[in-house]
């Protein structure tokens, strides 16, 4: 080989050697819209333990780049917006906010008592892996979930004294969920629909509402503990709140094989605390209300039974079922009785 046709190889090698750690340490920055603000139990476990161990495990592949408090998108556009992936890669998506496009996901709500902790976890990852009409209603979405976060338990805020969950007949309460306005009214009450906000605390001040049913850290965070100082609570007091952390489909699909098993491991890593994290924020929530001066209850089980009987749930689970397949939705029926089997192996 002529000497200037080897200096031109050797060159070409060097420069190959050159480029070979700017590929090696090329990151990918992923953007997430959070539509709750950075500092909660929720928000915060997701950027220290979630975040933080995908860009450990992908050692540092991927970054993320985390937009909070409706910075890109509102809670109710967030399944959109990830599923388009041009403001955001990635997005939490609240099934109750996007009812339209994700029906089979609202019959989470639809259960008065459930597990809790690292039980709430292991439901909704059976129901997932058991189930496929559940990731299949995502990925009609052009969405792929890689997260499940969880809510805290219903508790029940009174202005007036609740020595049972039988005192709420003929008083006013207002809750979100369509469900737990069934619930309430089968139970007795008069349930009250009513913006979410200082309106609400302002409300029980003024007697015209009498009872705020409500996960409890949503309930605290607003002060509805500071007028409606009576409260009933129990982990098993089923919300069904779940958070999905989805991924746009084409951007996952276009990640290696090994970004891809990193965001598995981060995840794995990430559900082992979970649970613990739950408990313990629930437990310290409450002292604190206790502190306070709030007359709080820790609901035992056989008023949970009571509850549960009072909720006739069963039965508007069959008026929803059959309100849905008018629409169009097929195997709701048979999809619901599923996740019920699995749901009665966790409460029993």
């Amino acid at each position: 080989m002529q000497p200037r046709h080897l200096a031109k190889k050797l060159l070409l090698i060097l420069l190959a050697m050159l480029l070979l750690p700017t590929a090696a340490l090329a990151t990918q920055t992923l953007k997430y819209t959070d539509h709750e603000p950075l500092g909660g139990m929720r928000t915060r476990f997701i950027k220290e333990a979630f975040f933080s161990a995908i860009e450990k495990e992908s050692n540092g592949r991927l970054k993320i780049e985390a937009h909070w408090g409706g910075e890109l998108a509102s809670g109710y556009d967030a399944l959109r917006v990830a599923g388009e992936g041009s403001t955001a890669d990635m997005a939490i998506v609240v099934p109750e906010y996007a009812s339209n496009d994700l029906p089979l996901h609202q019959i989470f709500k639809s259960f008065p008592i459930g597990p809790s902790g690292d039980k709430q976890l292991e439901f909704y990852r059976r129901v997932y892996a058991e189930i496929p009409a559940f990731p299949a209603e995502l990925k009609n979405k052009n969405v792929v979930n890689i997260l499940f976060g969880t809510g805290f338990p219903v508790a029940f805020f009174s202005t007036n004294k609740l020595n049972t969950l039988e005192d709420i007949k003929g008083s006013k309460w207002r809750t979100a969920s369509f469900w737990h306005q069934d619930f309430l009214r089968n139970a007795g009450a008069i349930p009250v629909s009513m913006p979410w906000g200082d309106q609400i605390a302002s409300a029980l001040k003024a007697k015209t509402l009498d009872g705020l049913m409500v996960n409890v850290d949503s309930g605290y965070q607003i002060g509805a503990q500071n007028v409606a100082s009576n409260v009933l609570v129990s982990t098993d007091l089923w919300l069904g709140h779940l958070y999905l952390l989805v991924m746009n489909k084409n951007t996952w699909d276009k990640l290696e094989k090994q970004d891809k098993d990193a965001i598995h491991r981060a995840a794995e890593i990430a559900y082992q605390t979970l649970g613990a994290v739950m408990n313990n924020s629930f437990n310290t929530l409450v002292d604190e209300m206790k502190k306070n001066g709030v007359n709080v209850r820790i609901l035992e089980p056989m008023e949970l039974k009571q509850w549960e009987n009072a909720t006739k749930y069963q039965e508007v689970q069959a008026t929803w079922v059959t309100e849905r397949e008018s629409t169009g939705i097929k195997n709701i029926g048979p999809i619901l009785k599923s996740v019920s089997v699995i749901m009665d192996d966790f409460i029993k």
